[in-house]
């Protein structure tokens, strides 16, 4: 029923923001089109000098990037020229493409005040059509995502479609996308209607089969398995999966499905081929040393910073 477990591992996208990395993995690159998977917070308190938090420039390719607040707000630089400030139960979908660079500043000092900055970012991998699509940037306000509610359930459709739920938010591949809160001994079945299926325990502890799983794990499950997750607290979940698109290479933030198309992009980077943003240009993220990559195998999954 349950193919894996995946354990959060500690990470850090800028100086100061740590989180736990969920996606990659190594036994279990991808869920669905899902390749990356980090969480954010919630933030204790703030650092006595907040800037360190940010994560400065940094280039993408060949993926779209999902960020969904909990709490506090973000504000979103980019180098198409779009400046947007993501607060709680918004969607910001940034597709990379062929290339884009962006920032993500936490200017706010009310929104780091009291814990209140928690953030789950995914990246989703595109079809080889369309990874050298032309970069956009769409954000999506709570009031255009659907909601279910049930005794002791309420969910949030972000992207995709499930439990007869269809989210307007645009998508280049079949997948399923939900922010979904259980009150305690509320179950709930997982959607049968997709290959790949997973549940990110964000907050509080479920039962599976008879087993209990508690925050900061991912549970990937069997194709055509029909687990009932069961909330044995109050618990958070983010469930996604889709349909998989094949064989993916990953380094530092690119994603392709070939791996020339990478070295090309580290070049282009470096190169300045990728420009900044332009109203946020005066520093950048540098291209990370190559670590290196298995033999025979894909380049190493390496940090967002």
């Amino acid at each position: 029923m349950i193919d894996l477990v995946i354990d959060a591992r500690p990470a850090a996208i800028s100086e100061a923001m740590k989180v736990k990395r969920i996606l990659p993995f190594r036994q279990r690159r991808m869920v669905g089109p899902f390749i990356f998977m980090d969480h954010a917070g919630p933030l204790a308190a703030a650092p006595p000098q907040p800037a360190t938090l940010d994560v400065l420039p940094h280039p993408h390719i060949g993926l779209s990037t999902v960020s969904y607040l909990f709490g506090g707000s973000i504000t979103h630089r980019d180098s198409l020229g779009v400046e947007q400030v993501i607060l709680p139960g918004e969607v910001n979908w940034m597709t990379a493409g062929k290339g884009i660079s962006h920032s993500e500043r936490f200017e706010d000092p009310a929104a780091l005040a009291g814990g209140k900055l928690e953030m789950i970012q995914t990246w989703v991998a595109l079809p080889e059509e369309n990874e050298e699509d032309n970069p956009s940037f769409f954000n999506y306000k709570p009031e255009q995502l659907p909601v279910y509610t049930d005794t002791g359930i309420w969910m949030r459709m972000i992207a995709g479609s499930a439990y007869g739920l269809g989210s307007e938010v645009k998508t280049h591949s079949s997948l399923f996308y939900l922010h979904v809160v259980l009150e305690q001994n509320a179950s709930l079945d997982l959607p049968g209607e997709h290959r790949e299926r997973g549940v990110y325990i964000a907050r509080g502890a479920i039962e599976v089969a008879h087993t209990r799983y508690s925050e900061g794990q991912l549970l990937v499950f069997s194709e055509g398995a029909e687990p009932v997750l069961r909330a044995l607290t109050p618990a958070t979940l983010m469930l996604l999966g889709g349909e998989p698109l094949g064989d993916r290479y990953i380094w530092w933030n690119f994603v392709s499905s070939r791996r020339e198309r990478i070295e090309q992009a580290k070049e282009d980077w470096k190169q300045g081929r990728i420009i900044l943003p332009p109203n946020d240009n005066h520093e950048f993220i540098p291209l990370p040393e190559d670590r290196g990559r298995p033999a025979g195998g894909p380049p190493r999954p390496e940090p967002l910073s």
